[in-house]
């Protein structure tokens, strides 16, 4: 499995307890499907990614805090903090029309609704609520929030992402980096 081809579902925030339980970050718009006891999810140690399994879940001011099998002590789950949890691409529902996963984005052209080129998304922050892409941009990152008001057309089978800024987005960006 290669990591870099993989999506991220979560974060892991830090360790829950002391029977080596970690409360989980979500990056998902399916929580309750993707953390579920049995899931097999990955995180990346030593440079190769390693299958975990969920053996248990429960949700916490909506987010999970999980057991790992094989992680059994606070020390154990205090070893995770800050790894990222990923599924296989193709382990990822289909989505509606008009819908889209973050990993996606990246990679997409961002122009204005009159054609003027903005820059390619290198990133996708934030929480699935509140999100903003990372557009590199020729004068450093520029910061778009991904919010249909903004982000007029999203494309990402063409590569393309049309925005309509409100007033001084983009100059308030360039002076800021």
């Amino acid at each position: 499995m290669n990591w870099a081809e993989m999506a991220v579902v979560g974060r892991i925030a830090r360790a829950h307890g002391i029977r080596g339980q970690v409360i989980v970050s979500v990056e998902t718009d399916f929580p309750e499907s993707r953390f579920r006891p049995g899931a097999e999810l990955f995180i990346d140690r030593a440079g190769s990614p390693e299958a975990i399994v969920l053996t248990t879940v429960r949700f916490q001011r909506e987010r999970p805090v999980i057991g790992i099998a094989g992680v059994g002590t606070m020390n154990e789950a205090e070893a995770l903090a800050g790894h990222e949890l990923r599924v296989p691409i193709d382990r990822l529902a289909p989505l509606p029309d008009g819908t889209f996963y973050r990993h996606t984005l990246i990679g997409c052209r961002v122009e204005t609704r009159e054609g003027r080129p903005v820059g390619v998304v290198r990133e996708v922050e934030g929480t699935p609520a509140s999100s903003r892409l990372v557009v590199a941009a020729p004068g450093g990152d520029v910061l778009v929030p991904l919010a249909s008001a903004i982000c007029i057309t999203i494309d990402p089978a063409a590569g393309r992402i049309v925005i309509d800024p409100p007033g001084g987005l983009l100059e308030l960006n360039e002076k800021s980096g």
